[in-house]
């Protein structure tokens, strides 16, 4: 008989810290632009940043495709009711961020009437939303301000996920004690892996 399975796969662990890092490091990089003048550096610097964010795009459609056909592992049976919600609703939120923030960043690029090349890591063109870039000037700048605004809120929305998954990360590990933590952390693995 099979042992259930209490840890998520080496797959799942890999795209979920470094999904988590770039996003972290995204975030840094969007703090730099309103103190950096605009000129190569920030050119460079927003290059950067929207490369990072496709990144991000490509891995968490990559992350989605895993966890559908690789269900995670049961809830840990100590959890209360309002805590598994509150565990679906929080990562669910992240597939949000993790799918429609490069989206509506994607929408700003293809919608600028400025019409900056996408150009990943220096190396690989990524392209316009054609649909987006060839309409007329005032559709532009309304995609753009839609783009740019919902940008805007998913990146709020973003901060308080962060701010609950490490804070519940945090309780599970150093108050509850429970086997939550093992689950995902790579060097504090309790109980079965998964061989998803």
């Amino acid at each position: 008989m099979a042992r259930p399975v209490s840890r998520y796969s080496a797959v799942a662990i890999a795209l979920h810290w470094l999904i988590a890092a770039l996003i972290l490091a995204n975030i840094g990089l969007a703090w730099t632009f309103k103190v950096t003048p605009q000129g190569l550096t920030w050119f460079k610097l927003i290059q950067l940043h929207k490369s990072v964010g496709i990144t991000v795009l490509l891995l968490s459609v990559l992350r989605l495709v895993w966890r559908l056909v690789n269900p995670p592992p049961a809830a840990v049976s100590t959890l209360t009711p309002w805590e598994r919600l509150a565990s679906q609703v929080v990562h669910w939120g992240f597939y949000l961020i993790m799918l429609a923030m490069p989206l509506t960043g994607w929408i700003m690029v293809s919608a600028s009437m400025r019409s900056l090349p996408t150009v990943l890591y220096g190396l690989v063109p990524w392209p316009h939303l054609g649909f987006i870039h060839a309409l007329a000037p005032d559709a532009r700048k309304a995609w753009s301000h839609w783009g740019e605004t919902g940008h805007g809120l998913l990146a709020w929305l973003a901060y308080a996920l962060i701010v609950l998954h490490v804070g519940a990360a945090l309780k599970h590990w150093l108050i509850d004690r429970d086997t939550v933590i093992g689950r995902m952390a790579p060097f504090l693995a309790r109980g079965a892996r998964s061989h998803a």
